[in-house]
């Protein structure tokens, strides 16, 4: 995939130089040191092309047609957690494949020119089209319709299905599959990179963390509150969360709207944190979102309670944009909300100082205009030279 490309028009604000620097904060400056790894974080996974359509009243009613208020295009699947890692400043490094089609080409450009994500693992694969999910957000929930195929193995992994050879990383995002090992992983952990996983819905029903090989290769484990429950047998999220720390050193559990909770059993801490109130346009990608804050703040030595309010002021940002991956907020939005915050009457002190973390943080100056729109309504900017 070459990157060369002649626009007719002036180029949507994702790739313009402006967002291809926008990283202000380097989180991990102070630990970085030579002969360290080259990424600060690797993925692997599927690329879509997401298309989302907002401002619904309702759920589409069969034989009827509904239309939406705001739309947008974006990349998806995978890319939402790389660049929503990208924009905290971590040097991400992508492994997918990509179609030979305008879908694909799109995709690859959004990512690489304009998060500065490297794809030197990735693949164009000719003949194979990419694959594409619609979203209709409407009452602060979304419904997905997605169509694809498999890429053949070979175009980007290796031939037990991932990667052939993953990259030195500090480390690395894996989605857990039920029932099935991704050899990949052991082979990272092994190279000292720190493994944290999601984890998809168990379709076998099964819900045996036995099912879950590679999760002792890892560091972190980040369900959701349902997914815990069902793992561990738990009636409250809370107590699941401890029980997951027999099979993983650090458990986070999502708690929707009341937050997230975490415990790390290696230094007996545990954390809760509320989530945010904010007005949500589209919860696409608010969970990749909410990993990469958590990454972020691990890799930067973060204690976990930081963590945890990091993670989920992300999420919460995320939500008021739509797009999965280009709705993940930057330094500047998250500077621009701190300073808003802190200037509003009447807050809450504590609350105030649960986020005190952040005035060392964020940048100084903030010459980008928040909330952003960042998700364009159609990939039809640039034409390939």
């Amino acid at each position: 995939m070459t990157s060369s490309h002649t626009f007719a028009r002036e180029e949507p604000e994702h790739l313009t130089q402006a967002a291809r620097r926008q990283v202000q904060v380097d989180p991990l400056a102070a630990l970085r040191a030579p002969g360290d790894p080259p990424w600060d974080v690797y993925l692997t996974g599927t690329v879509f092309l997401d298309i989302i359509f907002t401002g619904l009243d309702s759920a589409p009613v069969r034989g009827t047609e509904s239309w939406a208020r705001g739309m947008g295009s974006s990349p998806g699947g995978v890319a939402n957690m790389a660049a929503a890692l990208a924009r905290l400043g971590l040097r991400t490094a992508l492994a997918a494949a990509f179609g030979d089609d305008h879908y694909g080409e799109y995709c690859w450009d959004a990512l690489e020119q304009g998060e500065g994500i490297d794809l030197s693992a990735s693949r164009t694969v000719p003949g194979w089209h990419s694959p594409v999910t619609v979203s209709m957000a409407y009452e602060g929930e979304r419904t997905m319709v997605s169509h694809g195929h498999e890429p053949p193995p070979e175009a980007v992994f290796g031939p037990d299905g991932g990667p052939a050879r993953p990259p030195r990383a500090r480390a690395a995002v894996a989605s857990l599959t039920p029932g099935r090992g991704d050899p990949w992983i052991a082979e990272a952990a092994r190279a000292g990179t720190r493994i944290f996983a999601d984890v998809g819905w168990d379709e076998t029903g099964a819900w045996d963390l036995a099912g879950l090989p590679d999760l002792r290769y890892c560091e972190a484990f980040l369900p959701n509150a349902e997914e815990a429950r069902r793992y561990t047998g738990a009636d409250c999220p809370r107590a699941a969360a401890h029980a997951l720390t027999e099979c993983v050193p650090v458990a986070v559990v999502t708690l929707g709207e009341e937050g997230a909770y975490a415990v790390d059993r290696r230094t007996g801490e545990a954390a809760e944190v509320p989530a945010i109130a904010v007005r949500a346009l589209d919860p696409t990608g608010a969970g990749d979102v909410f990993v990469a804050g958590f990454v972020t703040g691990s890799l930067a030595g973060w204690p976990l309670a930081d963590r945890l309010a990091f993670a989920g002021l992300t999420a919460a940002l995320s939500v008021q944009e739509f797009g999965g991956s280009l709705s993940a907020p930057g330094w500047s939005e998250i500077g621009a909300w701190w300073r808003e915050v802190q200037s509003l009457p009447g807050q809450d002190p504590m609350a105030l100082e649960r986020y005190a973390f952040l005035e060392d943080l964020v940048p100084r100056r903030l010459d980008r205009p928040w909330p952003l729109r960042r998700a364009v309504p159609t990939i039809g900017f640039g034409r390939s030279a």
